[in-house]
């Protein structure tokens, strides 16, 4: 682990990026955090000498901030995901992920740093592979998901937000490079063993279940553990929890 590391969060006052946002000060991390409202984050994380709160809407801040917010880190980091409510489903910005992804790798870009900046993309197992590798997926199945983007714009958005890094980032550009993972359907719970895939591994309709703290855990690995990332960059790993005879592992399953 490199202690000096800095990243960029952004999400960090949701479940998951809560979490990220914890595992990543108690490995020694810097963090940047651009946050909606710093009072939704546990006191005790809010007063980290590590973390550098930005309270702000992010698509609100100008090219120039963005820049700025993003000049120095070694990785940036998404959790951002759309409120579960009516509102929060079908009410603007419909395309909050694609645009923050979007505008983030292009600050980086900009930026033309030295080596790579790692962008790390949450999103769920409702993403297919763009290059189309989730083989498992059956007509009904691909029926009901290509009907869900078209009436949730949440997982339309999460859709765009990966072709985005797959087509337009891709992999061999000089100054990011790029994993986005995919959990299953999301629990609470402790840090427990889990098991990455290349690709899907159930149904959408008979799901795995993936741990908030374990996805948490997985992101920080790929920010920190060299090895993991170099098996992990340019794909879209799933995350589950681990049966009994499955434990962690930084390569494929």
């Amino acid at each position: 682990m490199f202690s000096q590391q800095t990243v960029l969060l952004v999400g960090g006052s949701g479940r998951t990026g809560r979490r990220v946002l914890q595992q990543l000060l108690s490995r020694g991390i810097c963090v940047r955090a651009i946050v909606r409202s710093a009072r939704k984050l546990p006191a005790l994380t809010a007063v980290s000498p590590n973390l550098l709160l930005v309270e702000a809407s992010l698509l609100s801040l100008s090219d120039e901030d963005l820049r700025r917010h993003v000049r120095g880190c070694d990785a940036v980091m998404s959790c951002l995901g759309h409120v579960l409510s009516l509102k929060g489903v079908l009410g603007p910005p419909r395309d909050l992920v694609t645009r923050a992804t979007m505008r983030l790798c292009r600050a980086i870009e900009a930026l033309k740093p030295e080596k790579p900046v790692k962008f790390i993309l949450m999103t769920s197992v409702s993403v297919n592979h763009p290059g189309g590798l989730d083989t498992r997926r059956g007509s009904i199945e691909r029926t009901f998901i290509w009907m869900l983007r078209g009436v949730l714009p949440p997982a339309k958005d999460n859709q765009r937000a990966a072709d985005f890094l797959y087509e337009g980032i891709g992999a061999s550009n000089p100054f990011v490079q790029w994993v986005t993972v995919r959990p299953d359907s999301l629990l609470e719970g402790d840090p427990s063993g889990y098991s990455l895939h290349e690709g899907l591994v159930s149904s959408i309709f008979a799901p795995d279940r993936t741990n908030m703290a374990n996805i948490a855990h997985f992101m920080c690995e790929l920010v920190t553990n060299p090895k993991a990332w170099e098996v992990w960059k340019g794909k879209l790993p799933v995350i589950i929890n681990a049966t009994a005879s499955k434990v962690v592992a930084p390569g494929p399953a």
